[in-house]
């Protein structure tokens, strides 16, 4: 990913959520996300990260369709020795259509390169078309559960965890 890709990714990323949580996140909220604030946001973040998130983005005839950021796995504050899945999105036409295979395998492939055991991620409780994505890449569920909160209403996530090392994704 590059600077000049930060609004495409924020529109895909919009997109995304208002598309995958259509009826799991109050519509309120969702109607409310700006392409321009997310804009501001990625262009911020990117300016300032400090090599430890990755930011890849996938193109199709020069257009960009996908984009998936990993970096240390989150415990509160603190950053552990697991890698996380912060976000991944395509866009909502190219779903199902192998673009979010290719970026999560190039994620787990980079992190695995990079030495790290595990990946792990957070997905919404009730996103099923999600959970059965990252089923069939070889995640699962650990048990662990925590709300997110959305415009004070509870948004149960679960976490998922999968090996980095043998089996590639498929």
């Amino acid at each position: 990913m590059t600077l000049d890709d930060c609004r495409r990714v924020a529109e895909i990323r919009i997109r995304g959520w208002q598309s995958a949580y259509k009826g799991l996140i109050p519509q309120p909220y969702l109607d409310a996300l700006s392409v321009d604030e997310d804009e501001t946001r990625r262009r911020a973040r990117f300016e300032q990260g400090d090599g430890d998130v990755v930011n890849l983005v996938a193109e199709l005839d020069g257009e960009v369709v996908g984009w998936a950021c990993h970096g240390p796995y989150r415990d509160g504050e603190v950053r552990a020795e697991d890698v996380e899945l912060y976000a991944i999105y395509v866009r909502p036409d190219r779903v199902g259509k192998g673009v979010g295979r290719a970026l999560l395998s190039e994620s787990a492939d980079r992190c695995a390169a990079a030495g790290h055991g595990r990946m792990l991620l957070w997905v919404l409780r009730e996103n099923t078309p999600a959970r059965r994505f990252y089923e069939r890449a070889g995640f699962g569920p650990d048990g662990a559960e925590e709300p997110f909160e959305v415009d004070g209403v509870a948004v149960p996530e679960v976490r998922y965890v999968r090996a980095l090392t043998g089996v590639g994704i498929d």
